[in-house]
């Protein structure tokens, strides 16, 4: 299965870029897509206009979805980020230090657009697409 980000999401919606958004087209089509509480929420704060909030919701919700977190992921995110932080590496968003664990512990691959998850990639074992 694989998790796409709120930042590879973005580029998909929006036609962004082309090698993200193919990736997201090409997940979607192998039907490997799942989607996850913390990127549902990020997506769909992001979306002003009703009807297109009404279509991508539609959207995520038919794929297969998770809750990411939970005291247990919590704890091993916290791990995670201070790990990072010990081998010089920042993450700036805490969210995404709760996704790329999410992804890492349950062998899913993500894609993105964001530094943060290539940043976390080698050292938290998340494999990225």
């Amino acid at each position: 299965m694989v998790i796409i980000d709120t930042s590879a999401w973005i580029e998909y919606f929006r036609g962004g870029i082309r090698r993200v958004s193919e990736k997201v087209e090409w997940c979607l089509e192998e039907d490997l897509v799942a989607m996850g509480d913390l990127v549902y929420c990020e997506i769909m704060q992001g979306i002003r206009a009703t009807k297109k909030r009404k279509e991508v919701s539609e959207l995520l919700l038919s794929l297969p979805h998770f809750d990411m977190v939970g005291f247990s992921m919590a704890e091993k995110s916290a791990a995670n980020y201070r790990l990072l932080r010990s081998r010089g590496v920042t993450v700036r968003k805490t969210i995404d230090v709760l996704i790329g664990t999410f992804c890492a512990e349950h062998g899913f691959q993500i894609v993105h657009s964001d530094s943060d998850f290539d940043l976390m990639a080698k050292h938290i074992g998340l494999d990225v697409l």
